[in-house]
């Protein structure tokens, strides 16, 4: 009886020690937990961690722009009646003579040479009649536009008697990954220069358009807001990445959702503009193409959708001439992969006019194959040969040029056009029903193949007139009486 108390006893304690060592656990597990994440830095590389000197590098070549351009706005004939004036407002503004106005714009711009070459947007300084450049530190400079680019919205800025100055070396935008940590330096709401910080939250936005930007952005989280614009992205190596350019918002300022053009265009549009052109020419590539879906990636026996396939291909394209047709599905160009048309367009305006392409591509069977594509600007043949009407003519104040391959990639318009493509019209010629971008196939029954018979036709002495153009793929028919 002893003994089997004995054991009860022994199996008791045993229970109690168990019970209480499991007790401790459960109370020390948290304490030394903390204990393994909270500490002091261990030495001084992690005391003074913090982005200030990729700021102190980079700052210095972001400049602030302010540029204002001269508009014409309508004046209603009722402007300062404190009756009419409130109740129909801008009702009238057509009427009456154009009054010249003043237009102000605030945005950021970046030194990309030591002797004053800055890039920024186009819809900061395009246009502008009078640009105005301030330094870091409060050095001012006069500038003017060398080069200005809607569809990538860039500008490109010559600084007046500029020499020796900070400039910002450009990163490959090629090899920017997501997730990267970035800098957003510029002017928002002109408070003065300001920097915000971030990732690259996306790469290879190309299906929104932008402002004037269409094509292929850098988006980020870092903070961008109005007078942002023209500023630098910059990575933690402190090279700029892009230069951003839009947001996407509801309220105005920034919600987490920015856009940068990358560096790789920019040294495209930089370099164009060091050579003196005054507008952006892109490689020419004669093609149309779409992105592939599942579908389409399914009757190309493809395991994923990838690639573009070229649905259309004009008889002078470069990618003809390598061996590329219709049916084709582009899988990369360079290495790069594409998923988008707007995407390749950018990697071959990245690679610039004379260089050569590495294509790989995917024929309709499935072979897989590569080209290499020269790279070429629109070609100009025939001649496009501008024509403005200024005989006395139902047609006075009509400008045409003859369409071309350079013509038929500035207005997108069927690879098979022919005639004469209207660009303006002023005077009579605007109450006749013709539209910039009509095609024009004949005047009065009589066939027109270029701008020079247009000026011919426009001479007859008529008062009955029909004009036959191609509108929007459709072919119709405007008749008027003069």
């Amino acid at each position: 009886m002893f003994q089997q108390s004995k054991r009860r006893a022994r199996r008791t304690c045993t229970w109690l020690v168990a019970a209480l060592m499991l007790l401790v656990g459960m109370i020390s597990a948290p304490v030394l937990h903390a204990e393994a994440e909270v500490r002091v830095p261990a030495d001084q590389a992690e005391i003074t961690l913090s982005f200030a000197p990729v700021v102190r590098q980079t700052a210095p070549a972001v400049v602030n722009i302010y540029a204002s351009r001269v508009v014409e706005q309508h004046r209603s004939p009722f402007a300062g009646d404190p009756l009419f004036g409130d109740l129909f407002g801008d009702f009238f503004s057509g009427l009456g003579a154009p009054v010249p106005r003043v237009q102000n714009a605030l945005g950021s711009g970046v030194i990309l040479t030591p002797d004053g070459i800055v890039v920024s947007n186009h819809h900061v300084v395009g246009d502008a009649t009078d640009i105005r450049v301030v330094l870091n530190d409060r050095r001012e400079y006069a500038a003017r536009a060398i080069l200005s680019d809607a569809e990538s919205d860039l500008a490109v800025l010559q600084l007046d008697g500029a020499q020796d100055l900070p400039a910002l070396a450009l990163q490959d935008s090629d090899r920017v990954e997501v997730g990267e940590l970035v800098l957003a330096i510029g002017n928002p709401f002109g408070v003065g220069q300001t920097v915000s910080s971030g990732i690259v939250s996306g790469l290879a936005r190309s299906g929104i358009a932008l402002g004037s930007g269409r094509g292929y952005f850098i988006q980020t989280d870092a903070a961008i807001n109005p007078g942002n614009s023209g500023g630098a992205l910059v990575n933690m190596q402190g090279r700029m990445v892009g230069i951003n350019t839009a947001i996407l918002t509801r309220t105005g300022g920034s919600l987490g959702i920015g856009f940068a053009v990358p560096s790789n265009l920019v040294a495209q549009v930089v370099a164009q503009a060091q050579e003196g052109n005054a507008r952006f020419v892109r490689p020419w590539a004669g093609i149309r193409a779409q992105a592939l879906d599942p579908g389409l990636a399914d009757a190309f026996g493809m395991s994923l959708p990838e690639g573009v396939v070229i649905t259309d291909m004009h008889p002078d394209s470069p990618f003809a001439s390598a061996g590329l047709r219709p049916g084709d599905v582009v899988l990369s160009v360079d290495g790069g992969a594409v998923n988008s048309a707007p995407e390749m367009m950018f990697r071959l305006a990245a690679t610039g006019i004379g260089g050569v392409a590495e294509i790989a591509f995917l024929r309709a069977d499935g072979t897989a194959d590569m080209a290499a594509v020269d790279l070429i600007a629109p070609p100009e043949h025939p001649a496009r040969d501008t024509r403005r009407i200024t005989a006395e003519s139902a047609l006075r104040g009509l400008s045409v040029e003859t369409v071309n391959p350079a013509v038929i990639a500035e207005w997108n318009l069927p690879f098979d056009a022919q005639g004469a493509l209207v660009t303006d019209l002023q005077g009579i010629a605007a109450r006749t029903g013709l539209r910039r971008g009509d095609i024009v196939l004949a005047i009065n029954g009589q066939p027109v193949a270029d701008s020079a018979e247009v000026e011919r036709a426009a001479r007859t002495d008529a008062r009955n007139w029909q004009i036959e153009v191609l509108r929007d793929g459709r072919r119709i028919a405007l008749r008027f009486r003069v």
